[in-house]
């Protein structure tokens, strides 16, 4: 269900429409599997549009934000989306969701706002007004592969993940780049939405004398897939796609050396930048708010990225932002970020859990 958010409390549609803010729909999970990250990307996208309305709001007018429960069916997520932008209730929409979601939001959407896109995925998927801002598999996890593949000479990989579009295509390139390094892979697996019995993987894992694991697991899936990895004592290193701060934490953290995160961001990204997000995330949200995590400083620069976006087309009409998108940058906690092709060329940071937190090790 939509509602607006801090900074605006405004559920009906007809003041949504009426009102001279400019309404921002937010799409973000508060429930399902990717859930956890809901808190801390609401939070950020809130930060993000209090700054903007610090300087003029979006194109002379406040920034108001419109929360959509990404977490949902992806059909009943895009009809809400897509009527929301139809009836002019939402001139724009960001967030972070699963790219089966956002696939049919950007199908609802036809073009008509435009729609910036913050996590990592899978790639390709350009259609007029939809700009990426995560990483797509090569830069995300190839780095990681090949630092495992040099440090810890894990030569016999299993690929495990959800059973949908992202994990996929994740391991259609990692199969194309271990292949390249002479490495095998051992076993592939995919499972369903909430899958809690995880045994029956093990002894697949097991079987396969798999020397290390990669997991595109999401959310709580991937929380308790760790859970149970670690309560079998297995010995493989893992790295995942989509482990961030949220699900170190779920999981209890690690104390094995061996399970790794490959973000564009982590909280304890040491730069002026990611220092001075985490202060004034702090200074907003106070010392217990939800730990700031990749998801959500991705929300933070889909909002930062709408609002340069618009100043610089002087609208948000698509064809108009279509036309001067490349070469539109901000600056975040990850540094300096330019659409190119529609997307933004980074690579990942490869985090090694340490406890509850990460060391940044490439």
């Amino acid at each position: 269900m939509a509602e607006a958010i801090t900074p605006v409390i405004q559920p009906l549609e007809a003041e949504l429409i009426r009102s001279r803010a400019l309404r921002v729909g937010l799409v973000v999970p508060v429930s399902g599997v990717l859930g956890l990250v809901g808190p801390c990307a609401i939070n950020c996208a809130i930060l993000a549009a209090d700054e903007v309305n610090l300087t003029g709001g979006m194109l002379g007018r406040p920034v108001e934000l419109v929360l959509i429960d990404g977490g949902g069916p992806a059909a009943q997520v895009a009809a809400e989306v897509g009527r929301l932008a139809a009836t002019g209730a939402i001139e724009a929409v960001v967030g972070t969701c699963g790219s089966d979601v956002r696939i049919a939001v950007v199908r609802a959407l036809a073009g008509r706002v435009p729609f910036v896109y913050a996590p990592p995925y899978e790639g390709g998927g350009h259609s007029p007004g939809v700009y990426f801002l995560g990483e797509t598999p090569g830069r995300q996890l190839r780095p990681g592969l090949d630092w495992l593949i040099d440090r810890r000479r894990a030569r016999r990989w299993f690929l495990l993940g959800n059973d949908y579009v992202w994990p996929r295509l994740v391991h259609e390139t990692a199969r194309l780049h271990l292949a390249a390094r002479n490495v095998v892979v051992a076993g592939e697996r995919y499972v369903p939405y909430g899958m809690r019995d995880f045994a029956p993987v093990l002894e697949e894992l097991t079987a396969s004398r798999a020397d290390a694991v990669l997991l595109s697991l999401i959310g709580s899936d991937l929380v308790a897939f760790n859970r149970a990895f670690t309560s079998a004592g297995l010995p493989h290193p893992r790295l995942c796609g989509a482990l961030e701060e949220h699900g170190l934490l779920g999981i209890g953290g690690d104390a094995t050396g061996e399970l790794y995160g490959a973000m564009g961001y982590f909280a304890s990204l040491v730069t002026d930048d990611s220092l001075s997000l985490g202060e004034r995330y702090v200074r907003r949200f106070g010392p217990d708010a939800p730990l700031l995590n990749g998801h959500g400083q991705g929300c933070y620069e889909a909002v930062l990225m709408l609002a340069a976006l618009g100043s610089r087309a002087g609208t948000l009409a698509v064809p108009a932002v279509d036309t001067i998108a490349d070469g539109t940058s901000i600056v975040t906690a990850r540094g300096r970020l330019t659409l190119q092709g529609g997307g933004v060329r980074r690579r990942a940071h490869i985090g090694r859990a340490d406890g509850l937190d990460f060391d940044i090790v490439r």
